[in-house]
């Protein structure tokens, strides 16, 4: 599976609070995604579009290969993902956890770059 199979262009409009349902795959589709904030640091391209809404079950490894391919960084390239500009959360690790764990205001934050920044 390709993570941009799994990515959705950003949201134009915040979210609002829960309204009644006019489409059951909406509903249940904005239960299985999170909307997640990609902020460049340092010598990273910064991408134009900043705001995604991904699956709660996809993993740092597989974000980091989709930014990497959008990007279109040489395979020699690294790119490195923190949170919460601290750590770097494992490549194992579901974005729905670290959702769970570090979200704020309905979403995730982000930060990418080519070379090590913090933690």
């Amino acid at each position: 599976m390709k993570m941009s199979d799994n990515v959705e262009s950003p949201m134009e409009t915040p979210k609002e609070e829960p309204q009644t349902p006019s489409d059951d795959s909406t509903t249940s589709d904005d239960k299985k995604k999170i909307d997640v904030l990609l902020k460049a640091v340092a010598d990273a391209p910064i991408m134009k579009t900043k705001k995604w809404a991904v699956e709660r079950g996809r993993t740092v490894q597989s974000l980091s290969q989709f930014i990497s391919r959008f990007l279109k960084l040489d395979t020699s390239e690294q790119l490195f993902i923190y949170v919460n500009q601290s750590f770097a959360p494992s490549p194992d690790q579901d974005v729905g956890v670290l959702f769970d764990c570090f979200g704020s205001d309905g979403k995730l934050i982000l930060h990418y770059c080519k070379s090590q920044a913090w933690g």
